[in-house]
Protein backbone atom coordinates (compact mmCIF):
# COMPACT_ATOMS: atom_id res chain seq x y z
CA UNK A 1 0.00 0.00 0.00
CA UNK A 2 1.42 3.29 -1.30
CA UNK A 3 1.73 6.57 1.21
CA UNK A 4 -1.10 8.14 -0.59
CA UNK A 5 -3.40 5.05 0.04
CA UNK A 6 -2.33 4.80 3.78
CA UNK A 7 -3.22 8.41 4.32
CA UNK A 8 -6.66 7.66 3.55
CA UNK A 9 -6.84 4.81 5.98
CA UNK A 10 -5.63 6.86 8.37
CA UNK A 11 -8.22 9.82 7.47
CA UNK A 12 -10.56 6.72 7.97
CA UNK A 13 -9.21 5.64 10.99
CA UNK A 14 -9.37 8.54 12.64
CA UNK A 15 -13.20 8.95 11.92
CA UNK A 16 -14.46 6.88 15.09
CA UNK A 17 -12.17 9.22 17.34
CA UNK A 18 -13.51 12.13 16.36
CA UNK A 19 -16.65 11.01 16.80
CA UNK A 20 -15.92 9.99 20.58
CA UNK A 21 -14.62 13.29 21.22
CA UNK A 22 -17.13 14.97 19.68
CA UNK A 23 -19.92 13.46 21.81
CA UNK A 24 -17.97 12.11 25.11
CA UNK A 25 -18.72 14.84 26.54
CA UNK A 26 -20.48 17.54 24.81
CA UNK A 27 -19.62 20.63 27.49
CA UNK A 28 -16.21 19.26 27.78
CA UNK A 29 -14.01 22.13 25.74
CA UNK A 30 -11.23 19.84 25.76
CA UNK A 31 -12.61 17.46 23.94
CA UNK A 32 -14.19 19.89 21.38
CA UNK A 33 -10.39 21.01 21.07
CA UNK A 34 -9.60 17.53 20.16
CA UNK A 35 -12.13 16.45 17.83
CA UNK A 36 -11.30 19.67 16.15
CA UNK A 37 -7.60 18.53 16.10
CA UNK A 38 -8.37 15.23 15.00
CA UNK A 39 -10.97 16.55 11.82
CA UNK A 40 -8.38 18.80 11.18
CA UNK A 41 -5.48 16.78 10.96
CA UNK A 42 -8.14 13.82 8.39
CA UNK A 43 -8.60 17.10 6.41
CA UNK A 44 -5.23 17.60 6.07
CA UNK A 45 -4.02 13.97 4.94
CA UNK A 46 -7.11 14.57 2.04
CA UNK A 47 -4.97 17.61 0.69
CA UNK A 48 -1.88 15.50 0.85
CA UNK A 49 -2.78 12.21 -0.83
CA UNK A 50 -4.22 13.64 -3.92
CA UNK A 51 -0.70 15.62 -4.07
CA UNK A 52 1.21 12.84 -3.20
CA UNK A 53 -0.64 10.46 -5.82
CA UNK A 54 -0.38 13.19 -8.58
CA UNK A 55 3.27 14.62 -8.11
CA UNK A 56 4.48 11.03 -7.78
CA UNK A 57 2.27 8.62 -10.46
CA UNK A 58 0.81 7.17 -7.12
CA UNK A 59 -2.79 7.14 -8.53
CA UNK A 60 -4.40 3.87 -8.03
CA UNK A 61 -7.84 2.19 -7.91
CA UNK A 62 -8.35 1.78 -4.37
CA UNK A 63 -6.94 5.52 -4.12
CA UNK A 64 -9.78 6.31 -6.49
CA UNK A 65 -12.78 4.63 -4.56
CA UNK A 66 -11.21 4.96 -0.82
CA UNK A 67 -10.28 8.57 -0.84
CA UNK A 68 -13.70 10.20 -1.99
CA UNK A 69 -15.38 8.10 -0.28
CA UNK A 70 -13.24 8.95 3.17
CA UNK A 71 -13.93 12.41 2.43
CA UNK A 72 -17.73 11.59 2.62
CA UNK A 73 -17.34 9.72 5.81
CA UNK A 74 -15.29 12.35 7.57
CA UNK A 75 -18.13 15.21 6.70
CA UNK A 76 -20.94 13.14 7.22
CA UNK A 77 -19.92 12.22 10.35
CA UNK A 78 -19.16 15.76 11.72
CA UNK A 79 -22.18 17.35 10.05
CA UNK A 80 -24.27 14.28 12.04
CA UNK A 81 -22.33 14.93 15.58
CA UNK A 82 -22.97 18.59 15.06
CA UNK A 83 -26.89 17.88 14.31
CA UNK A 84 -26.99 16.03 17.29
CA UNK A 85 -25.21 18.11 19.59
CA UNK A 86 -27.93 20.88 18.34
CA UNK A 87 -25.35 23.10 16.51
CA UNK A 88 -26.45 22.95 13.03
CA UNK A 89 -29.82 22.37 11.63
CA UNK A 90 -31.12 18.80 9.74
CA UNK A 91 -31.90 20.49 7.00
CA UNK A 92 -28.22 21.66 6.50
CA UNK A 93 -27.00 18.17 6.49
CA UNK A 94 -29.94 16.47 4.27
CA UNK A 95 -28.68 19.03 2.09
CA UNK A 96 -25.31 18.63 2.05
CA UNK A 97 -25.57 14.69 2.40
CA UNK A 98 -28.08 14.40 -0.46
CA UNK A 99 -25.51 16.59 -2.77
CA UNK A 100 -22.68 13.96 -2.06
CA UNK A 101 -25.22 11.20 -3.41
CA UNK A 102 -26.30 12.75 -6.42
CA UNK A 103 -23.08 13.36 -7.34
CA UNK A 104 -21.67 9.99 -6.40
CA UNK A 105 -24.62 8.42 -8.49
CA UNK A 106 -23.80 10.81 -11.94
CA UNK A 107 -20.43 9.81 -11.29
CA UNK A 108 -21.82 6.24 -10.97
CA UNK A 109 -23.22 6.40 -14.32
CA UNK A 110 -20.58 8.15 -16.07
CA UNK A 111 -18.33 5.55 -15.19
CA UNK A 112 -20.83 3.13 -16.28
CA UNK A 113 -20.65 5.11 -19.91
CA UNK A 114 -17.02 5.54 -20.42
CA UNK A 115 -16.52 9.04 -18.85
CA UNK A 116 -14.78 10.58 -16.04
CA UNK A 117 -16.19 13.55 -14.41
CA UNK A 118 -13.48 15.60 -13.23
CA UNK A 119 -14.11 18.00 -10.18
CA UNK A 120 -15.31 21.33 -10.39
CA UNK A 121 -13.97 24.56 -9.14
CA UNK A 122 -17.37 25.11 -7.74
CA UNK A 123 -16.88 21.53 -5.97
CA UNK A 124 -13.75 22.50 -4.36
CA UNK A 125 -15.30 26.30 -3.18
CA UNK A 126 -17.69 23.86 -1.85
CA UNK A 127 -15.85 21.43 0.06
CA UNK A 128 -13.50 24.47 1.03
CA UNK A 129 -16.16 26.53 2.95
CA UNK A 130 -17.64 23.06 4.06
CA UNK A 131 -14.34 22.09 6.04
CA UNK A 132 -14.24 25.90 7.28
CA UNK A 133 -17.59 25.44 8.61
CA UNK A 134 -16.98 22.27 10.31
CA UNK A 135 -14.27 23.57 12.12
CA UNK A 136 -15.71 27.16 13.09
CA UNK A 137 -19.10 25.10 14.41
CA UNK A 138 -16.63 22.77 16.48
CA UNK A 139 -14.58 25.33 17.73
CA UNK A 140 -18.23 26.86 19.22
CA UNK A 141 -15.95 30.61 19.61
CA UNK A 142 -18.99 32.63 20.71
CA UNK A 143 -17.65 35.89 19.17
CA UNK A 144 -17.32 34.29 15.71
CA UNK A 145 -21.20 33.65 15.65
CA UNK A 146 -21.68 36.06 12.71
CA UNK A 147 -18.99 34.13 10.76
CA UNK A 148 -20.15 30.65 11.37
CA UNK A 149 -23.39 31.68 10.42
CA UNK A 150 -21.78 33.32 6.83
CA UNK A 151 -20.13 30.32 6.15
CA UNK A 152 -22.62 28.27 7.02
CA UNK A 153 -24.55 29.70 4.51
CA UNK A 154 -21.74 30.41 2.07
CA UNK A 155 -21.11 26.35 2.51
CA UNK A 156 -24.72 25.51 1.78
CA UNK A 157 -25.34 28.43 -1.42
CA UNK A 158 -22.16 26.73 -2.58
CA UNK A 159 -23.52 23.19 -2.19
CA UNK A 160 -26.09 23.79 -4.34
CA UNK A 161 -24.75 25.75 -6.57
CA UNK A 162 -21.84 22.80 -7.47
CA UNK A 163 -24.89 20.45 -7.87
CA UNK A 164 -26.49 22.33 -10.14
CA UNK A 165 -23.02 22.50 -11.93
CA UNK A 166 -22.02 19.22 -12.12
CA UNK A 167 -25.53 18.39 -13.82
CA UNK A 168 -25.49 21.09 -16.43
CA UNK A 169 -22.07 20.32 -17.56
CA UNK A 170 -22.74 16.74 -17.26
CA UNK A 171 -26.42 16.29 -18.60
CA UNK A 172 -25.58 14.31 -21.37
CA UNK A 173 -24.65 11.87 -18.56
CA UNK A 174 -28.54 10.92 -18.67
CA UNK A 175 -29.28 11.10 -22.17
CA UNK A 176 -26.28 8.62 -22.60
CA UNK A 177 -27.42 4.55 -23.26
CA UNK A 178 -25.40 1.95 -23.47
Amino acid sequence: MNLPNKLTMLRIILIPFFVVFMLLSPGEAAYRWIALGIFITASLTDLLDGKIARKYGLVTNFGKLMDPLADKMLVSAALICLTALGQLDAWIVIVIISREFIISGLRQIAADNGIVIAASYWGKYKTTFQMIMICLLIAAIGSLYLLTEIVTWAAVILTIVSLIDYMIKNRQVFMEDK
